[in-house]
């Protein structure tokens, strides 16, 4: 209620006219209609730009994700 009556500055009556779905979308979040190939496209560029360890090993290799010492 913050979001949309506070940062959204939405008069009662509109808050509660709005669906969840136009809410978040007010705010840029993604929407579930988003399709799966810009999703893992986007996973796959926090993997490298964010790695969990020194060496990443794709799981769907068939290979373990953690570096061996």
């Amino acid at each position: 209620m913050q979001l949309g009556l506070g940062t959204l500055r939405l008069s009662p009556d509109q808050f509660w006219r709005s669906s969840p779905r136009e809410i978040a979308g007010a705010f840029g979040f993604p929407s579930q209609t988003q399709d799966a190939k810009s999703l893992r496209q986007n996973l796959d560029e926090m993997m490298e730009r964010f790695p969990d360890c020194e060496t990443y090993l794709s799981p769907r290799s068939g290979e373990g994700g953690a570096a061996q010492p």
